[in-house]
Formats: structure tokens, sequence, C-alpha cells
């Protein structure tokens, strides 16, 4: 086709975004600029908790008694240490006493006690050289924060015969906050430089390069500021950052690796810029909008769950895939065209070899690309069923040990060592008697007589697993007593208490709370979520994927491997954090469990980056199917033509996730670290070889769909390929004809 006709074919979208290239990308700044601006200060808007479901029993259990009995409910841990004397001596008392009553008097704090004024044993070490000023720090997360930020440089260090550290739920948050603040900074530093060089390689264009690195800047800021702008409407966990990042750099990259790879493999076959941006927006760039939509969608998923730890993660998400798509469909266009041939300039890679093997190809040169991936397409589909059990088997193998999963919730053991709310809460834990704070707060709502109370406090404890009773406390309408179970305080046993205590019939209306409840009320709110999540993900995925393929199967075969491909990360999440394996070269305390939504958030994260490599490697197959109609071919020529791109993209994005995981934050270290093996697990192994082998076990049966479904295809599906698949579907229909024979009917429409 001469270039004339060939520049016919630009569409609306390609001349828009191509007519006034300079203009795009000077209003791109300048909204970047914008962003930048409006998205400062986001990370101190954001909250550390989130976790709880907020219409949970235990989470207006825990406001009622915020409200009613602040005492019950501190947040604020002061650790006194007397060094080598006891607590009880006079000089040391006189001291703590001081420090109590100035703590008193600080706004924002109410409900102050200490060993000193109730000499309960709870709050006395075991050694008698510690004891615990307790304290309520009022208002939410952010205002929290900031008071603890005032007076804690008060109280910090040394008071004549005590030193003072700051503990307690606070603390933990806010140095949690601190923490992860500290090391996105640094994951961004680690990750940009080490990107751009395997940007480099896989181009060999510096230009090339840097321009999957602006799409991922301008994706990662502009979610930013679309953060800020939710928080003046809900909470946000300071956690989402970490995925804005990864996201916005890794997708950014994929989206600009297969458009920019799509054009110059068009400018290769020697077409103008701008009938080359056309091409490859009505290829790669429809694969593009597919994918974005596919993550969007599995990220969207996480709406469904009330705690707003999950819902940041979908704000997060769904900003960012989108930010991404767009300025990859928009931005990256307008500078193609600008840049033209010279998107191939700078080429590093000279500087690494002394010639050229083929001075005359472009460095996309289609005719030389790839031969190794299609050779093992080959090999993989001559032992199919090999490659598939095999494959099928290990990847089970590896999922094993997440049926010995324990959930539990997140805890200042999810800090590193040396933090001092940490040490605080550590000390507690261990030399301190029934474990402040890991108890279970049972609120009777109701006046009722001292014999009725009395009477209920003796069915508490006939309850088994309860260690100790405290209480009644009395107020105005209510009443709480302070219930301390026996093992750990989270464990299975505390959860079963849990349940009891609920079922347990009371002469008033009673309800429970404490951070076994929390767990108990997380874990139920998640399990009757999840159904809905995982159908909305799979539906809307099944319908995707079909207008993109016109297949039946294909959809099928498509979730269920991407599931498949997940296996080895929630096996290696049980087996390093929660086992403890490896904790050591990882640096971090293995609490013997993982937090209730963190494999929730995997699954949606890591599905939907599977789906986004799987939508690349099979819209390039389905072009190619359309084009001959040969399966086996297509099948070939699809991974010769993306499975250096995937990988290449894997890799990338794998080093972004490890960047991420580098934290002093174990939730954090778990989330990098494990979609980091998800997104190299499913490049390598699952579009490697289990796809190619179970298309080829599947043959020409992978493209069937019944009339009504082919019908509703023609007139509503979108493909990546030049023109609707009409000569080569009616010839792979044609029984007995072969790949050759299809080819010459398909040339010849």
């Amino acid at each position: 086709m001469s270039e004339v006709n060939r520049s016919e074919r630009v569409g609306g979208w390609t001349r828009f975004v191509t007519a006034r290239p300079r203009l795009a990308l000077l209003a791109a700044l300048v909204i970047t600029a914008l962003a930048v601006f409006a998205g400062s200060g986001v990370a101190d808007r954001m909250g550390s908790g989130g976790w709880e479901a907020p219409d949970a029993e235990s989470t207006w259990t825990t406001r009622v008694l915020e409200r009613e009995f602040p005492a019950s409910q501190p947040n604020l841990l002061l650790l006194v240490d007397s060094g080598d004397v006891p607590v009880d001596d006079p000089e040391v008392a006189a001291e703590a006493v001081r420090l109590t009553e100035r703590l008193s008097a600080e706004p924002g704090i109410t409900g102050v006690g200490s060993y000193w004024q109730t000499k309960s044993p709870a709050l006395r070490s075991s050694d008698g050289r510690e004891a615990i000023v307790a304290a309520r720090i009022t208002g939410d997360e952010k205002g929290a924060g900031e008071i603890l930020d005032r007076i804690a440089p008060d109280y910090q260090g040394v008071h004549g015969p005590v030193e003072i550290s700051v503990g307690g739920p606070v603390a933990v948050r806010h140095e949690m906050q601190s923490i992860i603040q500290e090391d996105l900074l640094r994951a961004e530093l680690i990750a940009l430089p080490v990107t751009l060089v395997l940007l480099v390689m896989v181009f060999g264009s510096a230009v090339a390069a840097l321009l999957p690195l602006g799409v991922g800047i301008v994706a990662i800021l502009g979610t930013n500021a679309v953060l800020r702008g939710i928080t003046e409407f809900t909470d946000v966990s300071v956690f989402a950052q970490n995925l804005t990042t990864a996201l916005g750099l890794g997708l950014a990259i994929d989206y600009a690796l297969f458009i920019v790879r799509r054009f110059r493999e068009e400018l290769s076959a020697g077409a103008y810029p701008r009938t080359a941006i056309g091409t490859t927006l009505r290829t790669a760039g429809r694969t593009v909008l597919f994918s974005a939509l596919t993550v969007a969608v599995s990220l969207a998923a996480m709406m469904v769950f009330p705690q707003y730890f999950l819902r940041s993660f979908a704000y997060a998400g769904i900003a960012v895939v989108l930010l991404a798509a767009a300025a990859a469909l928009i931005l990256l266009p307008a500078a193609l065209m600008l840049l033209g041939p010279r998107v191939n300039a700078l080429d590093l890679r000279r500087l690494l070899r002394r010639r050229r093997a083929t001075p005359a190809a472009g460095p996309d040169a289609p005719e030389d690309s790839g031969r190794g991936w299609a050779r093992l397409s080959v090999l993989v589909m001559r032992r199919a069923p090999v490659f598939a059990v095999v494959t099928t088997v290990g990847l089970v193998l590896l999922g094993l040990p997440f049926l010995g999963v324990k959930f539990g919730t997140a805890d200042d053991r999810q800090l590193p060592a040396t933090a001092e709310s940490r040490i605080v809460q550590e000390h507690i834990r261990e030399g301190f008697p029934g474990s402040p704070g890991g108890g279970l707060e049972v609120l009777a709502e109701g006046a009722a007589s001292p014999g009725r109370y009395a009477d209920f406090k003796e069915r508490i404890e006939a309850l088994p697993g309860v260690r100790q009773v405290n209480g009644p406390v009395t107020g105005d309408g209510f009443a709480y007593y302070d219930v301390l179970p026996e093992g750990e305080p989270v464990g299975q046993q505390a959860q079963d208490l849990v349940r009891e205590l609920r079922a347990e019939p009371a002469p008033f209306d009673t309800s429970v709370t404490g951070t076994a409840a929390v767990l108990v009320d997380s874990k139920d709110a998640i399990a009757d979520r999840l159904p809905w999540a995982v159908g909305i993900i799979v539906v809307v995925t099944l319908l995707l994927v079909f207008l993109l393929t016109g297949s039946v199967l294909i959809p099928l075969q498509a979730v269920v491997l991407n599931a498949l491909s997940l296996t080895a990360m929630f096996g290696a999440v049980v087996w390093v954090f929660q086992d403890g394996n490896l904790s050591g070269i990882l640096s971090f305390t293995s609490t013997g469990d993982i937090e209730t939504t963190l494999p929730v958030l995997m699954f949606c994260v890591a599905f939907g980056l599977s789906m986004d490599y799987g939508v690349f490697l099979l819209s390039r197959i389905k072009e190619e199917y359309d084009r001959t109609g040969d399966h086996e071919h297509a099948v070939t020529f699809g991974l010769r033509r993306t499975g250096g791109l995937i990988t290449a993209a894997a890799v990338i994005l794998a080093v972004v996730m490890v960047a991420i995981g580098t934290s002093r934050v174990t939730n954090t270290k778990m989330l990098g670290l494990g979609i980091a093996l998800a997104v190299l697990m499913d490049a390598m192994v699952v579009r490697s070889l289990l796809v190619p082998a179970v298309m080829k076990l599947m043959g020409r049966v992978t493209w069937w769909a019944p009339a009504p479904l082919r019908a509703f295809h023609r007139r509503f599906g979108l493909s990546e390929g030049e023109s609707a698949p009409t000569a080569g579907q009616d010839a792979e229909e044609r029984p007995g004809v072969t790949g050759r024979e299809r080819d010459k009917i398909t040339a010849g429409a």
C-alpha cells in the first residue's frame, strides 16, 4: 500500500493527538506543574490505620468507650524506666507523679492514669524497674499525630531519676507513617536510575528510554493531586502512596514500551511518522486501553470492602492506571510526532559493541526480532502436554504453604527494631503481667444493679480462655469490663473468646471490642465481601477479554492462568513472612500471621498486572490470527513479538516493586517483594510456557464462540488489527484447510 493510501487510514484520534504536538506537551507540562502544587503535602493528610471495619461491633464499641470512659482506651503510653531502683522509690514516685500531672494539663489529653495513682499490677513490670503512665490523645489520626509531635519532645529522655520513652498506638502509627514516607523517597531514588538503565538496555536509544519515565512521572504526580483531593472527603491510607509509585512507574513503562516499540516497528517498515502513529494507536493503543481497563477493574474491586485501607488502594490504583493510559495515548504520540526517526537517537549500546551486526536494520527490525522467543514457542508447543503439566504442578506446589495461612492484625512489630514506639511496646508485651492493651473490653449498655453487674462478671470468669476480669467500671448508663484472655492477645483462643462473650446472655445490652474483636470483625467483613470482589473481577475480565478476542474460551483460560500465576506469591508470603524464613536476610520480625487485608490487596494488584501482560500477548496473537487464520503460527508470532517486551516490562516493574520492598515496614516489604515475585512468575513462566502450551492443546477450538456471540463481537468488539477478521476467520472455520491455504485465502481477501 502506498504512503498516500496508508495516510488516508489515519483516524480522528491520531489527527487529534498529532495536530498540535507542541501545544499538547506544553499543556501537559503546565497541568503537571499544577499537580505538583495540588498534591504537595498529601502524605501528611493520610492515615496509617484503616484495617478495622467501620460498621463493625468492635468499632462502635470502641467509639462509645472513647467517649464515656477515655481511660479505658489509652493510645499514648509513657514507659518510665527507674534504672537500678524500684519504681516505688520515693524520689522516682515523686517525679512520676509530677510528669503525670503535667501530662493531665496538656490540651487534647484525657483519661490520664498511672501506676503511682492506681497501684495496678498491670501497670508495673514484673521486675519492678518500669511502670506506665497511660493517656488518651483525642481527635482523629491527623489531629492526634499533631498533638504527639507537640508534646513528645518534652517528655522523651531523662527526667531526674527516670528515663521516659513514648509508645502506644498513636506513636506506633505516627512513626510508621514517617518511616513509610522516608522509605518511599528512598525507593524512588533507587528505582528511577535503575529503571532508566534498563530502559536504555531495552531500547538502545537514550531518547526512547526517557519517554516511558516521563509518562510515569506524569502519572505519579497527577495521582498525588487526585489523592490530595480525596482526602478532603474521606480517609486515605498512607500505604497507598507506595502503590502510586509502583504502578505509576510500572504501568506507564509497560504502556510506553508497547507503544514506542510498535511505533519503531512501523518506522522500520518504512512508514512516515504520522502514519506510524496512526497504526500504533489502532493496534498497540487499543491494547493499552484494554489493559488499563482490566487493571482498573481489578483494583476497583477493593471498593466493595469497608476498610479504608483497602479502599485507599482502589482510589490510588484507578487514578494512576487511568492517568498512565491517558499520558501514553495522548502525550506520548505527541512526543513521537515531534521526534519522528530521532526517537532512535543516542544509541548507547554502540559503546558496548564494536559494530552493528546488521547496519541497515532498524533497532526494532521485525525480521530480526524475537527469534529466540519464536524458537521457545515452537519447543513448548511441540511438547505441550509436558510443559502444561510440569508448569501447573510446579506452580501449585509453590502455593501449598498458603494452605497454612493464619490471619492477624498489624502491630508495632511492623516497625524496625530500633523504632522507639516498638521498643516501648516490646517492653510492655514481654515485661508486664497481662500484656496491657491486649485485653478485651465488654461494654454494658443500660443501668443495672450492682448485683446484676457482679453476676455477669462471674459468668464471664467462667468462660473458657479467660485469665482475669477487671471491673465493672460504671458510668452514666454504661459500664465496662476489662477481660484478659489466656494465650496470645490475637490468637485463636482469644478470637474464640470474643464469640463466646458476644453469645453470652446478659440482663443488659453488651458488645465487645479489643484487638482480637477487631480481628474477628475484619475477617468477617472480608469474608462477606470477598465473593463480590472476585465476582466483579472475573465477570468484567471475561467480558473485556471476549471483546478483545471474540472467543469464549480464551477469557476463561486467561482468568484461570492468571489465578494460577499468583500461587507462588501467596506461598512465598506465608513461607517467608508468616513462618519467618529469610527474616534475618530481609530484616523483619515475623509475628506468626499475615495481616488480614494484605492477601486481598495483593490478589487484586497482582491479578490486574497479570492481565496487563496477558492482554499484550493475546492482542498480538489475535492480530496475527485475524491476518492469517493459522492458530499455531499466530501463537508463535505473538510470543515472538511480545515475549521480550513483556519480560523487559516485568523486570522493570519488579525492580520498582523490589525498591518498594526495601521498606523498613514489614507490610510494605511484603507487598513489594510479593508482587515482584508474582510479576516475574507471570511473565517468565505463565506467559512464556503455560500459555503457548495450553493454546496448543486447545487448538483451533481456542477461538470458538457461538454464533450470537460472534455477531455481538463483530458489532461491539475491538481488536488489535488493521481490519475486522473476515477472511481469516472464514478460512479457519472450514474443515481441512491448512495454514498455508488459509494464508493464501487471507492474502487474496
